[in-house]
């Protein structure tokens, strides 16, 4: 084998365009693994756990490309860079659009748009700022889908939106439904009464999910970004939408959703919240009482739009939960011969990690996490799971540089694979997100990769969509299923099923 690479000085591409190349680049003959990544120091970390990690990239700076190449010999690795300049060279050529320039910047595009009210910014988050300042002075609603971007330019930015009567939504907000249009990670869900404001993405996702597949609809679903919610911002996104909902006449229920604020943040959310005279479902993970997890409050908030007993709706998880146990308890039972002692599991949702922490309460001790909450411990190292290690996968250590892993299976499934193969483990959690902005074809990345580990460690996923959404949720889910996984259709059913699994194994072979 020979490794090979390059630094190209002062070549910026998106996560995305690097992550399409590097998956062409892999498919060149001869070429046994490839990589196409910023210089960024967690990009370097994921380098070296590939093996492709070159002495010569370790002085390269973030501004920098890296182009790693791993091949049969040093006449396929020269034939590999050369494919990636190529490559890279292409993506830099303008897609021809007729008499019509593209758009430089906010107030070209403006000028070409003028009805527009709205700008959802993703570029480099040093650059995000700037774009969504111009985008605000235009008038603009502002979606801030990029991460990395200073809270101190966040603060100025959320201040002079509300000055000007305006909504910004993120840094780092990856979902949005507006007037049924779904924006960046969003799933196909009907119109209906129910309003959901949310510090996270995948949490509204999967609430939305679940109201779908229950039969209600959203009216409005409007992200913050995760740190609205701290002292220093002042929940200025939350509350300016929560109000903006309350005002709204298609909006009956309300969904709030996030972790917990910061205490001062908490005292105005709570005020606010006793002066809506509208119905109020929230949820403030890892804060405990009923609802707890974001399954229970999709479920209390469409009864309530329906005008039934939100205790039945709990009552009936409960039930499912019970069956839940059972399905574990006869899973281990026909595989006598199941060994390890610990669960893995690897979100691409932030808040699914947080929700299944919840939702593993009672059932599994022991828990540790990159993102903990409660009484999960924070890993000392999140390269380095520990124990029953909930990892999410898609913080900023692992997507600074690279494409987010609802859409890049790559480091996942290594990932996967690694965890698969230590004798500790005993369980693999995943969960699966559908909808606009995901891999347009998980089962295809995934199932390939359950079917590899299936007899030797279980393998639950959980996955959040409907069944409009245009990965065809039957599909992936009898994909996932023929290579071995046990599906469940919402994340906290899939944690406990995995955390009852867990923890019968190791009762078992004391």
């Amino acid at each position: 084998m020979k490794s090979a690479g390059r630094i190209k000085q002062g070549f910026y591409f998106d996560s995305v365009t690097l992550m399409r190349v590097g998956r062409e680049l892999a498919q060149t003959p001869g070429v046994v693994d490839a990589s196409v990544v910023m210089a960024t120091d967690a990009n370097k970390s994921i380098l070296d756990m590939s093996g492709l990690l070159l002495p010569e990239f370790k002085k390269a700076g973030d501004q920098d490309l890296l182009i790693a190449v791993k091949a049969r010999d040093a006449k396929a690795a020269q034939h590999g860079l050369d494919r990636a300049e190529e490559l890279l060279s292409s993506r830099k050529k303008p897609a021809a659009t007729g008499d019509a320039p593209v758009p430089r910047s906010i107030p070209a595009a403006v000028a070409a748009l003028p009805g527009a009210n709205l700008a959802l910014i993703s570029v480099a988050g040093r650059y995000a700022a700037r774009e969504a300042r111009q985008a605000l002075e235009a008038g603009l609603h502002v979606m801030i889908f990029s991460d990395n971007v200073t809270i101190e330019d966040e603060i100025a930015l959320k201040k002079l939106a509300r000055q000007k009567g305006l909504l910004v939504m993120g840094p780092d907000c990856g979902t949005a439904i507006l007037n049924g249009v779904p924006l960046a990670f969003a799933n196909v869900v009907p119109r209906g009464p129910i309003g959901i404001v949310g510090a996270s993405g995948t949490g509204i996702q999967e609430i939305s999910c679940i109201i779908a597949n229950e039969g209600s609809g959203i009216s409005q679903a409007i992200g913050t970004g995760g740190r609205d919610l701290h002292d220093a911002v002042g929940g200025i996104s939350f509350l300016d939408a929560m109000q903006a909902l309350a005002d709204d006449p298609g909006t009956e229920v309300l969904v709030l959703v996030s972790k917990p604020p910061q205490p001062k943040v908490l005292k105005k959310v709570y005020a606010l919240i006793r002066q809506i005279e509208k119905p109020i479902v929230p949820l403030f993970l890892g804060e405990g009482g009923i609802p707890a997890t974001l399954e229970q409050t999709a479920h209390l908030a469409v009864a309530q739009a329906a005008g039934k007993d939100p205790a039945a709706a709990i009552e009936r998880l409960a039930k499912r939960d019970e069956l839940l146990k059972e399905e574990a308890r006869a899973m281990v039972a026909k595989r006598p011969k199941a060994k390890g002692r610990y669960l893995r599991a690897l979100f691409s949702g932030g808040t699914l990690c947080a929700e299944a922490q919840v939702a593993l309460e009672g059932i599994l001790r022991h828990m540790t996490s990159n993102a903990p909450l409660g009484e999960t411990k924070p890993l000392k190292d999140a390269w380095k799971p520990e124990r029953n290690a909930l990892l999410d996968l898609g913080d900023d250590e692992f997507t600074v540089g690279r494409a987010h892993p609802m859409m890049d299976f790559t480091l996942r499934n290594k990932m996967i694979l690694e965890e698969a193969a230590k004798p500790e483990t005993a369980v693999i959690l995943l969960d699966v997100v559908l909808g606009h902005g995901a891999h347009p074809d998980p089962a295809s990345e995934l199932a390939p990769v359950i079917s590899k580990i299936a007899r030797k460690v279980f393998v639950v996923v959980g996955v959040t969509g409907t069944v409009n959404d245009p990965q065809h949720r039957a599909k992936v889910v009898a994909a996932l299923r023929d290579a071995g996984a046990r599906v469940q259709l919402t994340n906290a059913a899939a944690a406990k099923l995995a955390g009852h699994l867990t923890a019968r194994i190791v009762h078992k072979n004391r």
